[in-house]
């Protein structure tokens, strides 16, 4: 049960994500300097490279935050959502940010995806939560 729930975690993450930024495509974009094509999409959106590093990385966050849920006693769905929620506004959005307070890129770029990393997490904890 524990491999299918972080696989299942993973998988709501990587879904809420791609409706993150589906709906935030073009500011998303111009805020993180991606090469865009005349098709208007980045130019490496034929790669499925992305996304599979993406999905490894989601399933590694699962995998850590239903650990760390287990020594913290949280166990139900909504303790998983406020705890993902925890995991992803309070550590993963501070290094976004300061990540992109260094590269000199737009701070919307950092509400973007720091947004998605707090919301993402709080996905990944919920459905933690529910096994």
């Amino acid at each position: 049960m524990a491999l299918l729930s972080i696989l299942l975690a993973a998988i709501a993450s990587f879904a809420l994500g791609a409706v993150w930024y589906m709906t935030l495509a073009k500011p998303w974009m111009a805020a993180s300097g991606v090469p865009v094509g005349e098709d208007g999409k980045p130019v490496n959106s034929g790669s499925a490279t992305p996304y599979l590093v993406s999905f490894v990385a989601m399933l590694i966050i699962a995998a850590t935050m239903r650990y760390g849920f287990g020594l913290a006693g949280i166990a139900t769905p909504l303790g998983g959502l406020f705890g993902g929620l925890a995991v992803g506004a309070l550590f993963i959005a501070p290094w976004i940010t300061l990540n992109t307070g260094y590269s000199g890129r737009p701070w919307s770029l950092a509400v973007i995806d720091g947004g998605y990393a707090a919301l993402g997490c709080a996905a990944m904890g919920l459905v933690l939560g529910l096994f």
